[in-house]
């Protein structure tokens, strides 16, 4: 598959359905260094299910040879010299064997049960990781088409899920197979003939298992699917609960929470409904077999042999069929339990891997080299960029930046200007052209040397659970108290942060819900400080705070612009007022470029913008406003169509 394509739903689905035999790639990829583990459970399993046949086998024994004496004391499968020859010996030795397999298989349970939970918990820790580690390395374009919720029900239902299946299921599965074969060597071996009657539901049990397979694996992959709906949608609720409360939408969200956990439900009963029928149909089907063996082998032993059968068929054998034939009962019933999480597994397990097996498209190429000593000369180069593949958003953008520089963009929304400081941070690749940095093609260096040189700071920036020293420290974690300090000074944030209550070692909360816009802001230019960056780029940085917080931010971001080259997105054209180099932005290409004087002599778009922003609307060309009215037109008919 060509790694060109877009990404969107379709895709990552069509990378899930490709998989094969998902869960034997699980094995393969995860729990290497204690597969040990599981090798042990198994024989434990096996172990554990050979000894719970013993027991009535000695019993069968002990009837025809001690009690009713109508047989000698044989074994199956164990030498006749062996064996005591006199009864009281017979006797303890039945007694003795008895004792020794269910001690023994409740020693065999207990290593089953610790070594399979051990090894399935590793896989599970492993799993979940891998997952995380392989999600990071993504490229954007997947998490602007994967909501939170997907990733976090991945990440915790579908590992969980595995977990569940490896670690009592996988267990039960070994044993079943166990028991169906120990128990099929042990009644061949004291009667074939009645074998075959007893035995005729495991290929019975075999089909109708297949046709609940079969029907069983869309509704349990539909069903995952439909759990991580649900918690996309409980995300984006809790998350913009403010929202909610403030529009008074609490109905309306309660509608469509109800629609998509109504949709679960649904899917869920559905697959219920299935093991409704299947479970006991399958109990039916090992009941019939207790029933024809009791009659069968009863007919044989009051009447002599039925039909086609012959010889002999003590009384002995015939309990010890049928306690074999009972202890079918339970686990074959269980089969139902085995097979909905082996669904349900394997439609985790798809989930899981067919995330992993997504391409990184934007990593380091095998020669990479590391950016070393940056200066910050930033070169555009004819670069033209589409994000997927059809709509151009940048054209022939051509610009080259020294170090030390301020470059301002401005421009309309939506004409390009963030998806210039995408490509610099090689969030995306061109299409066509190049962006160097310092004569480095960016696609030509490693990526941790190239983001590593450069700060961003946002409209909306990010704050972790915790301190505001750890927040502001975050990529720099070996800082000292000072140098946070230092960082926060230049910020324009000491002065507020001193006057929490417990200053640097306050808690912000969730996102920093704690703190203001502007406190955010300020946390987070400091954060950018602390890296030491040698490009730095303000992407509507002070756009959502307020006049005299905008001062504070303005102040913070020329004291850094001042040594360091620096790219400065606004749509306040105060903010960029002082640029060495104004860009003007529209429909993806550099329209104008100079100074803010330069640019009001030419009496553009950016004389335009200024004048929208002066309050002097009716100086306002009407061509100009014509535009802006397609634009904002557009920009709703776009925001329609992604919904």
């Amino acid at each position: 598959m060509s790694t060109d394509q877009a990404i969107d739903s379709e895709y990552i689905e069509k990378h899930r359905e490709e998989l094969d035999h998902p869960l034997l790639q699980l094995f393969q990829r995860f729990g290497h260094g204690h597969r040990r583990w599981f090798v042990v459970g198994v024989l434990a399993s096996i172990g554990s299910r050979f000894f719970s046949l013993v027991p009535p086998v000695l019993l069968g024994v002990a009837i025809d040879a001690l009690f009713n004496e109508e047989a000698g004391f044989t074994l199956p499968y164990v030498p006749q010299a062996w064996l005591p020859t006199t009864e009281m010996g017979q006797f303890w030795f039945v007694v003795g064997g008895m004792a020794v397999a269910m001690i023994g298989q409740a020693g065999l349970i207990f290593v089953r049960s610790s070594t399979l939970n051990l090894f399935s918990h590793r896989v599970k820790h492993e799993a979940r990781t891998a997952t995380y580690q392989q999600m990071q390395r993504l490229d954007m374009d997947f998490f602007n088409e994967v909501q939170t919720g997907e990733l976090i029900s991945i990440l915790s239902n579908d590992v969980n899920r595995l977990e569940q299946f490896l670690d009592s299921m996988m267990g039960e599965l070994i044993q079943l197979i166990v028991l169906m074969l120990g128990t099929a060597a042990f009644l061949v071996a004291l009667n074939p003939q009645l074998a075959a009657v007893t035995m005729v539901v495991a290929p019975l049990s075999a089909v109708f298992t297949y046709w609940y397979m079969q029907l069983a694996e869309e509704r349990y992959a539909d069903i995952r699917e439909s759990v991580g709906d649900l918690n996309s949608r409980l995300e984006n609720n809790l998350g913009g609960i403010q929202v909610i409360k403030s529009s008074n939408t609490e109905e309306y969200e309660d509608q469509r929470v109800e629609d998509h956990s109504y949709r679960y439900f649904k899917l869920d009963w559905l697959a219920l409904r299935l093991s409704f029928v299947y479970r006991p149909g399958l109990r039916v089907l090992t009941s019939l077999s207790f029933i024809a063996t009791f009659i069968v082998g009863g007919i044989w032993i009051i009447q002599g042999p039925p039909g086609p059968f012959s010889g002999e068929l003590t009384a002995g054998t015939l309990v010890t069929f049928l306690l074999l034939t009972q202890r079918l009962v339970n686990p074959l019933a269980q089969m139902g339990n085995i097979v909905e999480r082996y669904e349900d597994a394997k439609a985790s397990t798809k989930r899981i891997l067919g995330l992993m097996s997504l391409p990184v498209r934007i990593k380091d190429e095998p020669d990479a080299v590391d950016l070393e000593r940056v200066e910050g000369h930033v070169e555009y180069d004819d670069v033209t960029f589409s994000y997927d593949g059809d709509e151009t958003v940048l054209n022939d953008v051509d610009t080259d930046v020294e170090p030390g520089e301020t470059v301002g963009l401005v421009g309309p929304t939506g004409a390009g200007k963030t998806t210039i400081v995408k490509l610099l941070l090689r969030l995306y690749d061109v299409n066509e052209g190049s962006v160097r940095v310092d004569g480095h093609d960016v696609r030509d260096v490693t990526l941790s040397s190239l983001r590593g040189s450069m700060g961003y700071v946002g409209q909306d920036n990010f704050l972790f659970d915790g301190t505001i020293a750890e927040n502001v420290k975050y990529g720099q974690f070996d800082a000292s108290r000072e140098e946070v300090i230092r960082a926060c000074k230049r910020a324009e944030a000491h002065e507020f942060i001193e006057n929490l209550p417990e200053g640097y070692d306050t808690d912000i909360g969730e996102r920093g819900v704690k703190l203001s816009g502007g406190q955010r802001q300020r946390v987070a230019v400091a954060r950018t400080i602390l890296q030491h960056p040698a490009i730095m780029i303000f992407d509507e940085a002070t756009s959502a705070v307020d006049t005299e917080t905008e001062m504070l931010i303005q102040r913070s971001i020329d004291e850094l612009a001042a040594d360091r080259t620096t790219f400065i997105i606004a749509h306040r054209l105060s903010t960029v007022r002082d640029a060495d180099t104004i860009l003007v932005i529209d429909d993806g290409e550099i329209v104008e470029r100079g100074t803010h004087e330069d640019l009001l002599a030419g009496d553009g778009l950016y004389a335009n913008l200024w004048r929208v922003q002066a309050g002097e609307i009716e100086d306002l060309p009407e061509e100009f406003v014509e535009q802006a009215s397609e634009r904002v037109a557009q920009q709703a008919l776009d925001a329609a169509e992604d919904d």
